[in-house]
């Protein structure tokens, strides 16, 4: 996310290293280098324009503060306008119980996943959500919904009869509060693009449900098109939020810059994956931080308590601390890292390595080590050293890669666990030692 305008926002900023003043002159072509970053990466050229403007009225003429580079000082403004861009502080939704959340958006935009993901999110903050198919025009969509709420233990409505959209919305409304529902989410229809139908079929939803929240789910990918059909929906619907979706792929950001400051509509929601488990409350500050290359451990720590589990991430601790680690233990921590997402998305929250690219392929390795672990015996994973020359054979076999591949995992391993017992006793300058030396041959398999 965001990967390209990161690149060319970090190497115009180098460009302030060794400068003791900013001043008008000196940071002229850096200041042209930030908007064409902004431009190219989407973002609205009326907003690019103001937000250099802004930037240039606060460094112009400031003396560069003792122990702080230039670079940092203009880091920390342009980080600054950054979160006003996005819309500072997090947007929570209204507090009303029935909470009723009407989503709307174009066919494709991730709406009725979206409908899926925002429905567990609420479930973990202690709400008893009920999802509802409004999309009579796709009974693949309302499928879709069904095995997602069944998935995630939703409350799920849908009539595949019917085609009267707002009475099916009133019925499924009198149902959700029957079954003691206390957030209830409409996923309405979609069209390829805006049409009168449209809209007019959701004002008539919206007049007879009377929703709390009106949210639009707009494709990142779009660039500012997504910018147009949010004007275009809040100029007939006010809406009172934005998810945005699609964020994990190649898209340049410019929506994510441009939405608030051209709508006025916040954005409350990112969805950065295709997994329910992908959807993550919308922080400017955080997200600023992400672009600016700075990181986002905030998130990643957040992530990591509701994927990880406490008992076993201390059983595992204890494991480590007493050299006990074994291959059964690393194939279990493999898989509590895959549940936080891409090899380069954790990287992309760690500071100051969200431009640093892992060697292609490398989810693709942790794949790869996850299939010959799993295809040894339990007690092989637990005894490694009982892995003669025609197990290891079996193993390859059994994860469908080369015997070296097993080899080379095995020994990597047994440095670690060599590297364990010397933190275990005193040895801590040999086990340094042993570290680089592993990291220079390439680190451990797929991590």
């Amino acid at each position: 996310m965001f990967e390209s305008l990161t690149d060319k926002l970090g190497t115009a900023l180098r460009n302030l290293r060794g400068i003791g003043r900013l001043s008008e002159e000196n940071m002229a072509d850096t200041l042209k280098e930030v908007r064409t970053a902004l431009v190219s990466a989407d973002v609205h050229f009326k907003v690019a324009r103001e937000f250099v403007e802004r930037v240039q009225q606060q460094v112009i003429g400031q003396d560069v503060l003792k122990g702080i580079a230039p670079g940092q000082q203009i880091v920390k403004i342009i980080h600054d306008e950054l979160v006003k861009l996005l819309g500072e502080g997090a947007t929570g939704l209204s507090l009303a119980r029935p909470l009723k959340i009407l989503m709307v958006g174009l066919h494709g935009s991730g709406k009725t996943t979206s409908t899926a993901k925002l429905g567990k999110l609420l479930k973990k903050r202690g709400y008893r959500p009920f999802v509802v198919g409004l999309d009579v025009y796709r009974p693949a969509a309302i499928d879709q919904l069904e095995i997602l709420a069944k998935q995630e233990e939703l409350g799920f409505y849908a009539d595949r009869v019917a085609k009267d959209v707002p009475a099916i919305s009133a019925t499924a409304l009198q149902a959700a509060q029957t079954a003691t529902a206390d957030c209830i989410i409409f996923d309405t229809a979609g069209r390829l693009q805006i049409d009168p139908e449209l809209i007019e079929e959701v004002k008539n939803v919206r007049a007879r449900i009377q929703p709390d929240e009106v949210i639009l789910v707009a494709d990142g990918a779009l660039g500012q098109e997504a910018v147009n059909v949010a004007k275009a929906f809040h100029e007939a619907l006010g809406l009172t939020g934005l998810i945005l979706t699609k964020l994990d792929g190649d898209t340049r950001g410019g929506a994510a810059l441009s939405i608030k400051a051209v709508t006025g509509v916040p954005i409350k929601f990112i969805g950065t994956g295709e997994k329910t488990a992908d959807f993550e409350t919308f922080h400017p500050d955080r997200l600023a931080q992400r672009i600016l290359g700075m990181g986002d451990v905030v998130s990643l720590v957040e992530k990591a308590q509701e994927t990880f589990d406490e008992k076993e991430t201390e059983k595992m601790a204890e494991k480590l601390r007493k050299a006990e680690f074994d291959l059964e233990d690393f194939l279990a921590q493999m898989q509590q890292v895959k549940k936080l997402g891409s090899m380069q998305s954790i990287m992309g929250m760690m500071p100051g390595m969200s431009g640093m690219q892992l060697p292609e392929g490398a989810d693709k390795q942790m794949t790869r080590t996850e299939a010959i672990i799993k295809s040894m015996t339990k007690q092989e994973r637990r005894k490694p050293e009982i892995l003669n020359g025609s197990r290891r054979q079996r193993i390859a076999n059994g994860a469908g890669v080369k015997i070296v591949e097993v080899n080379q995992l095995l020994k990597q391993f047994q440095q670690m666990q060599k590297m364990m017992k010397m933190m275990k006793g005193s040895g801590g300058k040999k086990m340094m030692r042993e570290f680089e030396a592993m990291r220079a041959k390439g680190g451990f398999p797929g991590m």
